[in-house]
């Protein structure tokens, strides 16, 4: 495989970016909770790398902390949400008929449904957090790629290597995880991919305004919301929450746009026309 610069370069920097997240906790004198009784909203020192916050509380070991939640509910939801449309996809275009009917008007169903204002109506019921918010985005991120997995499906499903497999009496199930999935593998990983930054920004967005991580956690999102209205004098909190969530998101980008050209070559002449 040969990998193009944009992949190496997306892949590098988000390499770098889970170091930091998840290693940084371990050489930080201070705990994501912890609060500094003599340090408030004051700017960065030798005690604290980047400052504190308006209640004390210590800017690096904080977004650390939202960056680590953002990034897990980004993955989980680009997992579930590209798995369930793999399922839906495949079973559609393979069964067919009435089965394929149905859902494909589930997926409709869904496609016009307004998914933000459901999103923000089921979210407080929820309580937020990561059990929440991960079904809730992944309801609404999966219906699209389900479209395509299934017109891809109905393709395959009638080559030479499925149709022996089903002549030879090898049960649905199998024909699709060992001879339709296998073939759908590019676009699957390259719309997780893509997935991930959506559903980070879909989460940071939900956050800042109030429907997704409640207190005492935090994401990045809600680092954003608490800060921004202190940025002109206190730029740091905010600077680093709101850089730190550039810097994931794009690497994320130009990761996917990356395989995607490396998956799928014809993507990459296309896009020179």
């Amino acid at each position: 495989m040969n990998w193009n610069r944009r992949a190496v370069t997306g892949a590098c920097l988000l390499a770098v970016v889970v170091l930091v997240v998840w290693g940084g906790p371990l050489v930080s004198p201070w705990s994501w909770d912890g609060t500094d009784l003599a340090s408030f909203g004051e700017g960065p020192s030798a005690r604290h790398w980047l400052g504190t916050t308006q209640s004390g509380r210590d800017v690096f070991a904080t977004t650390l902390r939202g960056a680590r939640r953002s990034l897990l509910i980004g993955l989980l939801v680009a997992v579930t949400s590209t798995g369930l449309a793999a399922a839906v996809g495949t079973v559609a275009g393979y069964a067919g008929g009435r089965l394929d009917r149905a859902l494909m008007w589930s997926v409709d169903l869904l496609l016009v449904l307004p998914s933000l204002l459901v999103v923000v109506l089921l979210a407080p019921c929820l309580g937020g957090g990561v059990l929440a918010l991960v079904p809730l985005l992944a309801a609404f991120m999966w219906m699209v790629t389900a479209r395509s997995v299934r017109a891809m499906t109905v393709a395959l499903r009638d080559r030479e290597y499925v149709l022996a497999a089903r002549f030879a009496g090898v049960g649905a199930p199998r024909v699709i995880v060992r001879h339709v999935v296998p073939q759908l593998a590019s676009l699957l990983i390259v719309d997780a991919s893509l997935n991930v930054g959506v559903a980070i920004m879909a989460e940071s967005g939900l956050s800042f305004l109030g429907f997704g991580v409640r207190p005492p956690d935090v994401s990045l999102g809600t680092l954003i919301a608490e800060t921004c209205g202190t940025a002109a004098a206190y730029p740091w909190p905010f600077g680093f929450a709101a850089g730190l969530l550039v810097v994931i998101v794009l690497a994320v980008n130009l990761l996917a746009d990356g395989l995607r050209d490396v998956l799928d070559p014809t993507s990459e002449l296309e896009g020179k026309r």
